[in-house]
Order: C-alpha cells, then sequence, then structure tokens
C-alpha cells in the first residue's frame, strides 16, 4: 500500500510537471515542440514504471524498422501498457484514446499540443474527423499511431473483441499493422485496483502485417489476422474474452474511419 501512495503521489506530479514543460513551450512559441514532446513522454513513461519498483523487456525489437509510420495495435491490461510503451519503445508515439484525457488540466492540453488523438466515441462522425486526421498525421510526420483496439482495459486479462478503427485506418492508409503483445502489467496494476506491486513488463513485438492492396472490406479479416497475432504473442493471454468477433457492423461506417 505505502507503494501504490507513493506511485500515485510522485506519479501525479511527474504527469503535472512534464505536461507543465510542454504547455509552457507552447505558450512561449517555442520552436521544436513535438521533439520535446517525445522526449518528455518517454522520460516521464521509464519514471513510471520505475516508480513502481518494476521493469520492461522487450522482445523482437530489432526486426522493425522504427524510422517508418507504423499503426500498433496492443492489447490492453493496466495503465502501464501505456507507460511502458511510451517510455520503451524506440518510436515517435501518438496514442489515440477517449475524449476525456483531453479534458484533465494542464495534461490535457499537452496532449493535444502534442499531435495525440481524442475520440468521441459517443460521435461516430467526431470520430471519424479525429481518425482522418490521425491518418494524415502518420503519414507526414512518420509516427507510429498507437491504438488499444479493445477499448478499455481488460478486466480479467483476457483479449477481448477488436474495433474496427485501426484497421480501416491502416488500409486507408497503406501503413503496416505491427501487432504487441503486452504481458505483465496486469501483475502491477490490474482493472479496478489502486494497489500497485513490483513486476516485469514484457513487450512482444510481432511480424508487421502489410496492407497495401487492402479494400475497405478486407477490414474484417485484418481485425482477425491483427488479433490472432496480438494473442499469440501475448504470454498470459492463454484465453479471450466472450465476444471474440470483430465490433459489431452498425458501429463502423462502410467508408472513412471506423471507432478507435
Amino acid at each position: 500500500m505505502i507503494r501504490s501512495v507513493w506511485v500515485v503521489l510522485a506519479g501525479t506530479w511527474l504527469t503535472f510537471y512534464y505536461s507543465g514543460r510542454v504547455v509552457l513551450a507552447c505558450w512561449l512559441r517555442r520552436p521544436g515542440v513535438r521533439a520535446l514532446c517525445d522526449r518528455v513522454a518517454a522520460t516521464w513513461g521509464r519514471k513510471l514504471v520505475g516508480l513502481s519498483g518494476s521493469r520492461v523487456v522487450l522482445h523482437g525489437v530489432d526486426r522493425v524498422d522504427w524510422s517508418r509510420p507504423w499503426v500498433i495495435v496492443a492489447n490492453h491490461q493496466s495503465w502501464f501498457d501505456v507507460f511502458a510503451v511510451v517510455g520503451h519503445l524506440p518510436i515517435h508515439a501518438r496514442f489515440v484514446a477517449k475524449e476525456e484525457l483531453a479534458r484533465v488540466p494542464i495534461f490535457g492540453t499537452a496532449w493535444t499540443a502534442c499531435g495525440h488523438v481524442a475520440v468521441n466515441r459517443g460521435d461516430r462522425g467526431q470520430a471519424i474527423q479525429s481518425l482522418d486526421a490521425a491518418g494524415k498525421r502518420v503519414q507526414d510526420e512518420a509516427l507510429a499511431m498507437v491504438f488499444f483496439p479493445e477499448g478499455t482495459r481488460s478486466d480479467d486479462g483476457r483479449l477481448q473483441r477488436f474495433k474496427k478503427g485501426a484497421f480501416v485506418l491502416a488500409i486507408q492508409t497503406g501503413i503496416p499493422v505491427l501487432p504487441v503483445g503486452i504481458s505483465g502489467s496486469r501483475d502491477v496494476m490490474a482493472k479496478g485496483s489502486f494497489r500497485i506491486r513490483r513486476g516485469e513488463i514484457r513487450l512482444r513485438i510481432g511480424e508487421p502485417i502489410p496492407t497495401t492492396g487492402l479494400e475497405t472490406e478486407d477490414r474484417d479479416e485484418l481485425v482477425h489476422r491483427s488479433r490472432e497475432a496480438v494473442l499469440e504473442l501475448m504470454e498470459d493471454g492463454d484465453g479471450v474474452g466472450p465476444d471474440t468477433g470483430p465490433a459489431p457492423e452498425n458501429t463502423t461506417p462502410e467508408k472513412g474511419r471506423g471507432n478507435a
């Protein structure tokens, strides 16, 4: 419990400190804000993992050309997934996440300024526009756009169904999907728990899945291939959620981006 209180207090301070640096740089109109975003995000992620007494182990990182754009899809078990990815993968990471994060004081301003994408899940039109902008940004700036396509953290660690937004974006931009399996983060901090434990978080990088030549109607097959790849990469993913198919058809329009 002492560790949990310490991580929350110190982590909150670090979050607002690094967010404040970005906000101040924007306010002063300093050049290189995006580069600053990458530096402070990586430092923030590493420090938060370190505060918990945990470590991150990477597998397969050498098989990928990290200088090119990627649509990264990973399972989601813990807030520490975010810290591990942003702190330890050698990428210019931008995340697609729920709109509520953009409303957090100071942090939300920095989040938006750094080019992360906030999606209003209750407004499909706005969500499509947000993901259209994300696709252009990934191409123009050679970014890695990170999705947790389950849409929320898993309650029990089992892999849930994937929403389609990441995969429609990948098809329409021609950017490969890079599956990542995350293991051990739920042992550090599970969904619904405030207890933080020391542990080992393992990121396993899979083989890229090409999207060149695919059409929008191929999205369900791409969802399936990507989900199977993530499941195989999860060391502790020995089960699946009760609904293993892609998101229902009526949640994603025929044209444009789907849900994040």
